[in-house]
């Protein structure tokens, strides 16, 4: 099959980036989203697919809530934190600023605009895993964002 076109056209694409954090068994964990959508205005819907080699995932398989943060433009720093390291390895959140948010979900001090949802589905789709989240509470700090076409110079800290 030839998915160039695809392939060339989803890649001009300048979507925001977002960064997801959730517990699960006590156990912190947070990774920047490749993908991610909207799904349902009513009721409110939001799909966060997790990489399903990342220590992310495993931890989401026992959690039951996720928090999910825009990148501002300016926090490059924190995208390269979620996106380039991995959690088999290091401890993201000993390396910046967080602290407790609904549920105890883990919120980012440098990402003012997220939302918090309860992790209604787990959708198997290809090299990752949709998490359908259903939002509950969350924070609007305004706009500027990060955009995929810079975040495509992370070197991941795992394979896709």
């Amino acid at each position: 099959m030839d998915d160039s076109a695809f392939q060339s056209l989803v890649g001009r694409l300048d979507p925001p980036m977002f960064i997801v954090t959730t517990v699960g068994r006590g156990e912190r964990s947070g990774c920047l989203l490749g993908f991610a959508t909207q799904t349902s205005i009513d009721p409110s819907r939001f799909l966060a697919c997790v990489s399903d080699k990342n220590r992310t995932y495993r931890v989401a398989q026992d959690a039951s809530h996720m928090a999910v943060h825009l990148v501002p433009r300016e926090r490059g720093d924190l995208a390269e934190l979620f996106g380039g390291e991995t959690g088999d390895e290091e401890d993201k959140f000993a390396q910046c600023d967080w602290r407790d948010g609904p549920e105890g979900l883990p919120l980012l001090g440098g990402c003012p605009t997220w939302f918090a949802g309860r992790i209604l589905e787990r959708l198997p789709l290809g090299d990752h895993v949709g998490h359908l989240l259903e939002p509950f509470a969350g924070n609007d700090a305004g706009d500027g964002w990060l955009g995929f076409q810079r975040a495509m110079k992370i070197e991941p800290g795992h394979e896709a």
